[in-house]
């Protein structure tokens, strides 16, 4: 595996903004920082076929990236993690059914959070995306989502991204959709963290792809092992085998 591409540079701010108090102001220094990092994707983009967003943050869906193995390995209790409570659950119930299946949710506030979008806590945003359909439970005490359809409404409507819905088509074409403003979140198996391993599925799970370059794309996994966890890179032939040819590019708003 090339590390090259598994540990990227962090575009950083170029200004920092103070407040009156002569306090870092977060949200202005946020938005220099969406600013740079659209322009280094954009100057990325002219060179020719890579094309990188860097700095985009990493969220596991649990509480601690660094927890993800135990939990999925050695079937830790999540609210061992002590950091479970920083993503707004109340409920230690709540948090054990509703965690392992944020995966999209979380790739999402990845997006925001990179575009300098205000939002929620996620267990906020969960009960916003209940409400606009986006997941459903079902009788059996299981849960269908996250559903593309209204979730893209939702996404427009609530924070100005644009989503398009994609079905029926491969990583490449996918990743061809990644441009200076735009990501994109696919369907794959959780087996991905294991791509060394064989899968016996396809999809199942959400990551969020912010980068490609001839061979393969760049890609945060919010149930990820490292090094396949943040800014993981896999060749287009690994990806397509746990890839089930669906997912949503999701484009900030000019």
């Amino acid at each position: 595996m090339d590390e090259r591409r598994v540990n990227a540079g962090v575009t950083g701010a170029a200004n920092e903004v103070v407040t009156r108090d002569g306090q870092p102001d977060a949200r202005a220094d946020s938005k220099h920082q969406a600013k740079d990092q659209t322009k280094e994707a954009r100057r990325e983009a002219a060179r020719g076929a890579v094309l990188r967003h860097h700095g985009v943050p990493y969220y596991s869906q649990w509480g601690s990236p660094e927890w993800v193995a135990r939990i999925v390995e050695d079937d830790a209790d999540p609210c061992d993690d002590p950091a479970w409570r920083a993503s707004g659950f109340a409920q230690p119930g709540d948090y054990r059914f509703w965690a392992k299946r944020l995966c999209g949710l979380t790739c999402f506030e990845s997006a925001l959070d990179y575009w300098g979008i205000a939002h929620a806590p996620r267990a906020a945003m969960l009960d916003e995306a209940l409400r606009h359909g986006c997941y459903r439970l079902r009788e059996d005490g299981g849960v269908d989502g996250l559903i593309y359809r209204p979730f893209a409404e939702w996404a427009e409507s609530a924070y100005g991204v644009r989503v398009e819905v994609m079905t029926d088509e491969g990583i490449e074409a996918s990743a061809a959709r990644l441009g200076p403003d735009t990501l994109a979140i696919v369907s794959v198996s959780p087996e991905i963290r294991y791509p060394e391993r064989d899968n016996a599925q396809q999809g199942g799970h959400l990551i969020l792809v912010h980068g490609r370059d001839d061979d393969g794309v760049w890609f945060h996994n919010p149930s990820g092992v490292a090094p396949y966890q943040a800014d993981a890179w896999l060749p287009y032939a690994t990806v397509t085998r746990f890839h089930a040819r669906r997912g949503m590019a999701l484009t900030r708003a000019a």
